[in-house]
């Protein structure tokens, strides 16, 4: 009954060790700007996925022929190496060796690297709904955005795949009557969880003391504590702020998340037109089988009067064929990146936004009269 409980309880939340961040990083950093894969292990505890160690898939070499053509040969392969069955067995061993030293031996999901935010594609909802189908159904996918970390922030993000798109993905069937009846939509596909980075005791300690510069010489003690809080080696905050943040010039990498959400919308609207087209096909050929249909009646209804048998009227489906419903998969999927873009834009343009107002009166001539 306890481990019914256990298993139905919601994830809350993803505790990530800091060596698992430096490695992850340092790996997404070298293949960059090619995709980095690896699996993650840990534990579960209390709702709380925390992982504790990772290590990557191999790296699949590819025969050099064209540049260009190997260097996406290169990306699909890395993109699809968490769901390949020589990386399950690869996987499985390591598990093994690490449960051997005593280490967590759990697997709790796989991370991946993104440039610009570009993550949402088929290959990323394929590896994820692999791992919560066969591996372990409370697994994460953690993302790092190797360009956003560039810029000084670290981006590290976990999601999951929502229940209802577990079941449209398991159908198969993402037409427009099945996502009706569904009533699925774009922001249902992914389901991100609060990632937080856990320091042990001595690293936070450590990390206290990166401000102040290490004492050469001999250090005097001190006579009381008000002595001690007068010591200027002592009165630093830790982690101290710098004035890089009040820089005035916009980021490069708001511009690139632009052209990619435009290229992004572009992609949309030819889905948009795709399905328009299949839709002039699909009004074209009912009208024919109407048609059809109208005159076997009609020859029907003379055969009847001049007793003949009259013909079968279900002949229309071997001779004229609808046209096949493209999936609507691709559309949410750009869908769901469009959004993904937009709250790039919205968190850049916020920060620079206010720091343009807060210098307006040098931007504007007359705007220090007023």
């Amino acid at each position: 009954m306890a481990d019914t409980v256990f298993k139905d309880s919601p994830l809350r939340g993803v505790q990530v060790e800091a060596l698992v961040v430096m490695k992850i990083i340092k790996h997404c950093s070298q293949t960059f700007p090619t995709i980095a894969t690896g699996s993650t292990v840990g534990m579960d505890v209390n709702g709380t996925l925390q992982v504790t160690n990772c290590f990557p898939f191999p790296v699949v070499d590819v025969p050099s022929t064209d540049l260009h053509h190997e260097s996406n040969a290169a990306s699909n392969l890395a993109a699809a190496a968490p769901r390949a069955k020589s990386n399950a067995v690869y996987q499985n061993e390591m598990i093994k060796h690490l449960r051997e030293v005593n280490v967590d031996a759990n697997n709790v999901g796989w991370y991946t690297s993104a440039n610009m935010g570009n993550f949402v594609t088929s290959n990323f909802i394929e590896n994820q709904y692999y791992y919560q189908k066969e591996m372990n159904e409370r697994t994460v996918a953690i993302v790092h955005d190797v360009s956003r970390s560039s810029q000084g922030s670290l981006s590290l993000r976990a999601f999951r795949l929502s229940p209802a798109f577990m079941a449209a993905y398991k159908e198969g069937k993402f037409t427009t009557e099945s996502l009706q009846k569904s009533n699925l939509r774009y922001q249902d596909i992914l389901v991100e969880l609060p990632l937080i980075v856990h320091n042990s005791h001595l690293l936070t300690s450590f990390l206290h003391q990166i401000p102040s510069k290490p004492q050469t010489e001999e250090l005097d003690l001190p006579s009381s504590l008000a002595a001690l809080t007068d010591n200027p080696n002592t009165s630093e905050a830790p982690l101290c702020p710098n004035f890089d943040s009040l820089d005035l010039s916009i980021d490069p990498y708001l511009e690139k998340t632009c052209d990619l959400l435009l290229d992004s919308i572009e992609t949309h609207h030819t889905e948009l037109n795709n399905h328009q087209y299949y839709q002039r096909q699909l009004g074209r050929e009912q009208a024919k089988i109407t048609a059809w249909q109208q005159k076997r009646k009609a020859e029907n209804a003379a055969r009847v009067a001049a007793k003949q048998t009259p013909l079968p009227e279900d002949e229309y489906t071997r001779l004229f064929k609808l046209p096949q419903e493209p999936s609507r998969l691709e559309v949410l999927l750009n869908s769901r990146q469009v959004e993904q873009y937009a709250r790039q834009v919205d968190g850049f343009t916020a920060s620079v936004s206010a720091k343009m107002f807060a210098v307006r009166s040098n931007l504007l001539p007359g705007e220090s009269q007023q």
